[in-house]
């Protein structure tokens, strides 16, 4: 009884810490505790389909409780209207999940962010940190579910260290490795990107990058640096992750 009143006590103290503006550091422990109802998954629903429900990526809840975060790369280019196709979140449900449909409301393909809104019940949600509030060296966390529904939707945390902020895209070492998509990409106008020695999976994609002190959130999780096929990121992940800066997320919600 003693023990299960005192993992009560360290949930209400993590969450009254991110809700009362942050005024003192918790531990991994309180901050993760705080954040993992905030986490969800992002996938469509086709009553008609087994499984009925698809998971494609994570996703956080930011602001009035109804705004989800996650890559544009999570969302699925069209859905089958025919057949009625939904997009939405995936949540935990005891043993099971549950599905809450959302809409997509504003897309930003070059920093690879999607803003979807639901209705409803808002969820808890993360505070997005401030944009200068990363350094090389920092310490960091992320939390996701990197196997998505593989083992079921449990969110999962990883350590991560802020390795280096470098530009998104870097030039080809030569002429021949540059090709048309390379090429246009040039042609843009570069923006920094968090690069992290923290080990990501595929299901990651949209997770929260935060402070472990304080929950808030500076990035999002929005690709993984794979060896060989994308099938090895699982059997030998290379412990290379990238992050979008919190200040692009913050430009999305303000469209």
């Amino acid at each position: 009884m003693t023990r299960r009143l005192f993992g009560r006590y360290v949930v209400a103290a993590a969450l009254l810490c991110l809700a009362g503006g942050l005024t003192r550091a918790a531990t991994l422990p309180q901050t993760v505790a705080a954040v993992k109802p905030s986490i969800v998954g992002v996938g469509t629903q086709l009553q008609t389909r087994s499984p009925a429900i698809v998971f494609s990526g994570t996703g956080f809840v930011v602001g009035d409780g109804l705004s989800v975060i996650t890559n544009a790369h999570v969302v699925p280019d069209k859905l089958d209207a025919a057949r009625m196709e939904q997009l939405g979140v995936v949540l935990p449900d005891g043993a099971g999940v549950r599905f809450r449909p959302a809409q997509l409301v504003a897309l930003d393909r070059e920093h690879d962010l999607a803003h979807l809104r639901l209705e409803g019940a808002p969820l808890p949600a993360l505070r997005l940190g401030n944009a200068a509030g990363a350094a090389e060296g920092q310490a960091l966390a992320f939390t996701g579910f990197p196997l998505g529904m593989v083992l079921g939707l449990h969110p999962a945390t990883h350590r991560a260290l802020l390795a280096a902020v470098t530009p998104v895209m870097q030039p080809s070492l030569n002429a021949r490795r540059l090709d048309a998509r390379a090429a246009a990409r040039l042609q843009r106008s570069p923006f920094s990107i968090y690069q992290l020695d923290g080990t990501a999976y595929p299901g990651n994609s949209g997770s929260p990058l935060y402070d472990p002190e304080t929950g808030m959130v500076l990035g999002v999780i929005n690709m993984v640096f794979v060896k060989g096929l994308k099938e090895s990121a699982i059997s030998a992940p290379s412990g290379i992750t990238y992050a979008i800066p919190v200040r692009h997320v913050q430009e999305l919600l303000d469209r």
